[in-house]
């Protein structure tokens, strides 16, 4: 099998930052080379390996067992890597393997604690030894079920799990719920479900890995960007915490998230000091996302302005791209938001308040692993104060965490986009000095 996609860009690619890309992973549908399967590899629908989580009391369960495990496609030599990650703008300095990849079906639960399922990637490399040390990589903000890891056969969405792979790691991107084939909308920047499905994908990962006659260590390096540098946050503290009977932290990486939420976060994206129409868009999605979990108000028309309380839960229905998205909105977030909707976001009570509590805790803990936050100075969408605010609350648990700028890097004309560009083949490298 030879699958191969031809290059596209979301917006206008001469146009401005808003334009080229306004939320992390609008770039779905970006290219590479193609790929060709692996002799020999699995195709189709299978449970293998499911014997080998059963000793956890989450597989007995239910939580974390294999559905469905799909071969994707396969870089077979470390060449191919190098171009496929090339061509996605990605460093491939770090290639010593070709990978096969597999999307992952998996049980797991939803927000209320009910059992659902959920999808992400599995990347292998193909060679080194039959102990693979495994890296969880949580992906930052899409719109489209479609921008996630396992949809996408190239470009910036499955990079990070194949770099992870290329490098002799095993690479495993859960897509989140409600994202990939997982069913229902995704509840965006809700850490709890965020974490349940890294770790139900780490249970599943484990369990087809077994199956192919190779073992996952004990030891996570967990990393993430954007709102999957939360998701890594909260996926760290349930590892170190026990929540696991095998998988227990190893490392913590997270690229430009935005672990203040309320704190800093929403107060940049009021003043101004982001990019507008990412800034528009985010908006939107918080009290959306917020609202089908925690009930913040009773009709759109309460924190959006017509014409676009008639529209704009529709966009966020999974079924809509990044481009629909932008068409759909308006530039600024005064032609967005109500006063009341405004005042939401800057002067948060009740639900609203008790939502946010939880995404701003996510730094208030002390992981006993070696831990780096990654950022970018000039971040046009995550401000950098998150890092900051991550950083002084790490400190306050005793856990003095270096905070490593990765300079002016851009991609698709966006610097947010680009740290996780250079974090992850710079993760790479010191995960291999820690080895």
């Amino acid at each position: 099998m030879r699958n191969s996609t031809r290059r596209t860009r979301t917006g206008a690619r001469a146009g401005t930052r808003a334009a080229a890309l306004c939320a992390a992973l609008l770039l779905a549908g970006s290219a590479a080379p193609a790929v060709a399967a692996a002799p020999g590899a699995p195709r189709g629908t299978t449970a293998t390996g499911a014997a080998g989580a059963k000793a956890d009391a989450a597989s007995r369960s239910g939580r974390g067992a294999l559905v469905s495990a799909d071969f994707l496609y396969s870089l077979e030599k470390p060449e191919d890597v190098t171009a496929w990650l090339t061509s996605a703008e990605f460093d491939a300095g770090t290639v010593r393997y070709g990978v096969d990849a597999y999307r992952l079906v998996y049980r797991t639960v939803d927000p209320h604690g009910r059992p659902t399922t959920a999808s992400g990637l599995l990347v292998l490399p193909r060679g080194g030894g039959s102990r693979l040390r495994p890296v969880s990589f949580t992906h930052g903000t899409g719109s489209h079920k479609t921008d996630s890891p396992s949809m996408q056969t190239g470009g910036f969405l499955p990079a990070p799990p194949i770099t992870y792979a290329s490098a002799g790691y095993a690479g495993i991107a859960p897509d989140y719920l409600g994202m990939g084939v997982g069913p229902g909308p995704h509840p965006w920047m809700d850490v709890p479900s965020e974490t349940t499905a890294s770790l139900d994908m780490l249970r599943a990962a484990r369990a087809f890995v077994t199956g192919t006659g190779r073992t996952l260590d004990r030891e996570v390096a967990v990393t993430g960007f954007s709102q999957g540098a939360s998701a890594a946050l909260g996926l760290a503290r349930a590892l170190q915490s026990g929540e696991d009977g095998w998988f227990r932290l190893g490392a913590l990486a997270p690229v430009s998230g935005a672990y203040d939420f309320g704190g800093a976060e929403l107060p940049a994206l009021l003043a101004g000091e982001l990019e507008p129409k990412s800034s528009v868009l985010y908006a939107a999605y918080t009290l959306v996302a917020f609202n089908r979990l925690h009930h913040l108000y009773d009709s759109p028309a309460e924190v959006f302005q017509a014409p676009y309380a008639d529209t704009v839960e529709a966009l966020f229905d999974g079924a809509h791209t990044g481009r629909q998205l932008m068409e759909g909105t308006p530039a600024t977030l005064d032609k967005l938001l109500t006063a009341h909707g405004r005042d939401l976001l800057a002067h948060p009570t009740g639900p609203m308040a008790a939502a946010l509590r939880t995404t701003d805790d996510v730094c208030d803990w002390a992981p006993r692993v070696p831990t780096r936050l990654y950022m970018a100075s000039g971040d046009e969408q995550a401000t950098v104060a998150n890092t900051a605010h991550c950083r002084t609350a790490l400190a306050r648990h005793g856990v003095a965490a270096p905070v490593v700028d990765l300079g002016a890097v851009d991609y698709n004309g966006s610097r947010h986009l680009g740290s996780n560009v250079r974090g992850t083949a710079a993760i790479v490298r010191w995960l291999d000095e820690l080895r």
